[in-house]
């Protein structure tokens, strides 16, 4: 294929994927990354971005961030989880969605919140707080952390017309993250905007994406009493 070729993720992925089974990169062997990449296609780095990204969910590519990406020493399926819009989740139920933005400010994180950016001390995150809402009953509370220093657009985003759960996954690639699930007893705070007992179990989410420049965002997903996670494999 010719530069002019590559306009597409599929026709980049496909193009990758020849050269793992040419071993003209060999399993273990460090890839060129995204901006590279780019280069040589003549494509945006996003579309590269979401080409890298299915060969390593497929278990192909073994991508670690710092540590750039590499062929598969041992290729295998992996069992992977797309970040659902939420919502696109709440209307394939039949409900009428709406999003509450609750808060928005700019600030040095807690110790906690630092560590799971892995930042130093000093650096200011956007921190936006929200109520999804289902046929106008609170569904999931977002509580999220963006680094701006990754995701500059983000100060400018209007979060009080669009979610940054839609924003993000619209507007920023991301290759790697990780997710844990939980059951939590609410918070006075949570108990008050999903409208439950205080220390009532809930459903917890929370989520760390990040990408070459560094750990996108960090949010918890407190899910209203009831809530049921639907995914396939």
């Amino acid at each position: 294929m010719t530069a002019a070729e590559f306009r597409s993720w599929q026709s980049v992925q496909e193009e990758v994927l020849r050269r793992i089974n040419s071993r003209e990169w060999k399993p273990g062997e460090l890839i060129p990354n995204e901006a590279e990449l780019s280069v040589e296609f003549g494509c945006a780095r996003a579309t590269v971005n979401r080409a890298l990204r299915g060969l390593a969910e497929a278990g192909l590519l073994d991508r670690r961030r710092k540590a750039g990406t590499r062929v598969a020493l041992h290729p295998v399926r992996k069992a992977t989880l797309d970040i659902p819009i939420i919502r696109h989740e709440v209307e394939n139920r039949g409900q009428a969605y709406r999003y509450s933005l609750l808060s928005r400010t700019l600030k040095e994180p807690p110790a906690d919140i630092r560590a799971k950016m892995q930042l130093p001390v000093g650096p200011r995150l956007l921190h936006v707080e929200g109520l999804h809402l289902a046929n106008g009953n609170p569904h999931i509370f977002e509580d999220r952390w963006i680094n701006p220093q990754v995701v500059r657009e983000a100060e400018k985003a209007d979060f009080s017309h669009i979610s940054p759960n839609e924003w993000l996954v619209h507007n920023v690639p991301f290759h790697g993250g990780d997710i844990a699930f939980t059951a939590v007893d609410a918070t006075p705070r949570e108990a008050e905007i999903l409208g439950c007992r205080g220390g009532q179990a809930l459903f917890i989410i929370e989520r760390n994406t990040w990408n070459d420049q560094g750990v996108i965002t960090t949010v918890r997903l407190a899910c209203a009493p009831g809530y049921r996670l639907h995914t396939g494999l």
